[in-house]
């Protein structure tokens, strides 16, 4: 049995924590707030501020883990060198928390290192600054910080009269203490997909099925998997996805995501060194092991044979619409009632609007016809209320 540390403790930690306690692990799980999602289902947990350097390394001397997994971003992760330093696993490794963690960091190493498609894109640290960078990119454009989840602090901007307020929605949006934003250059692209790929301490890297995805403000609002694609297109996506998670080294899950354009090809787009929020649709039973599953095989060195998709599957957040110390759920009799779904609250103890609060998920075969299924998803999703 390992002792893992969890670094976050959100629905997709709760998911990772019920596959691991499913592997007879033994898991501290971690947040900034008691009695997040994970903390629900694990062994242990603990209340503090991970990007606070000391009360994080006190809590690694406390729990002596034998794993690390961060699932957050907001996180000293710079202290994370030294726990490997000690002997201590950290998932995927220090260097991918590291880089990925920070936009710059990773699009730096894609772009200029390994040569990888992506979108013009500029820095700025300042309004000023930021208002040069866009004269260099052109408008529309995107604003992102440098750290953030989520969608968090994003936008898209159409004029410089725009600058000013997505200049303070980037500030207010950032996570850590990293005060600058990447001025990317809009692609107008046909998709995006996320590429979920699975590396191994010993054994091949490993593709998922391509999962497509529908953003608002940068945030996941449905998912969808197969999503159909070229087979080139695909084959791009894949031999980028290995170069990218070979560069940063470790085993684990990795949600890469590319934008497709027909005119374009295909474009690196971000990375999370963890199971990604679009891959709750592989809840559906989508494949005969859902991303948490696969990461936790990953984590523990256990061996994935193969991935093979057995349905397909599409998901809908849950989003809340007001604010509430103690929130509770109307039509949830309604998506029961369906067939072929799983409803899943994930148990946050507070609803702010906008919050992601649960996510429903359904399925079927693979020769049903997608676009239905994403629209009963959907449907069924819209009729969950949080009070």
């Amino acid at each position: 049995m390992k002792k893992i540390l969890l670094l976050g403790s959100g629905e997709l930690g709760k998911e990772f924590t019920i596959a691991c306690k499913r592997k007879g692990q033994y898991v501290v799980a971690c947040d900034r707030y008691a009695g997040a999602p994970a903390m629900q289902v694990a062994d242990e947990c603990r209340v503090f501020s991970m990007l606070d350097g000391d009360a994080l390394m006190k809590v690694v001397n406390e729990v002596k883990p034998d794993i690390i997994v961060p699932e957050v971003e907001a996180i000293r992760t710079e202290r994370l060198y030294d726990c490997e330093k000690q002997g201590i696993q950290v998932v995927p490794s220090a260097r991918a928390v590291n880089y990925t963690m920070n936009r710059k960091s990773i699009r730096e190493l894609a772009a200029r290192e390994l040569g990888l498609k992506t979108a013009g894109y500029r820095y700025a640290t300042s309004f000023e600054e930021l208002q040069a960078a866009t004269r260099e990119i052109g408008f529309p454009c995107i604003i992102k910080p440098l750290m953030s989840s989520s969608g968090h602090g994003q936008s898209k901007v159409d004029s410089p009269d725009e600058l000013q307020t997505a200049w303070d929605a980037a500030c207010a949006g950032a996570r850590g203490d990293i005060m600058e934003v990447i001025v990317e250059e809009f692609i107008p692209f046909d998709y995006e997909i996320t590429l979920l790929t699975v590396t191994q301490k010993s054994g091949k890297t490993l593709f998922c099925a391509p999962v497509g995805h529908v953003q608002k403000g940068g945030d996941y609002r449905e998912s969808f998997q197969p999503r159909a694609m070229k087979p080139e297109h695909l084959k791009a996506a894949q031999e980028m996805a290995d170069k990218v998670t070979r560069a940063l080294t470790g085993a684990g899950i990795w949600g890469v995501e590319f934008f497709i354009s027909e005119k374009l090809g295909v474009l690196f787009s971000e990375l999370s060194p963890r199971p990604h929020d679009t891959g709750m649709v592989t809840l559906a039973g989508t494949q005969n092991l859902s991303e948490f599953e696969l990461h936790c095989r990953a984590v523990l060195g256990l061996p994935i044979p193969e991935i093979t998709q057995e349905r397909q599957g599409a998901s809908a957040v849950i989003l809340s619409g007001v604010e509430s110390k103690c929130p509770d759920y109307t039509g949830m009799e309604d998506v029961c009632a369906a067939s072929n779904t799983y409803l899943r609250i994930f148990g946050k103890p507070e609803a702010h609007v906008g919050r992601r609060m649960g996510v429903v998920v359904c399925w079927d075969t693979l020769d049903a016809s997608q676009d239905a299924l994403r629209d009963k998803c959907k449907s069924l999703a819209a009729k969950v209320t949080v009070k």
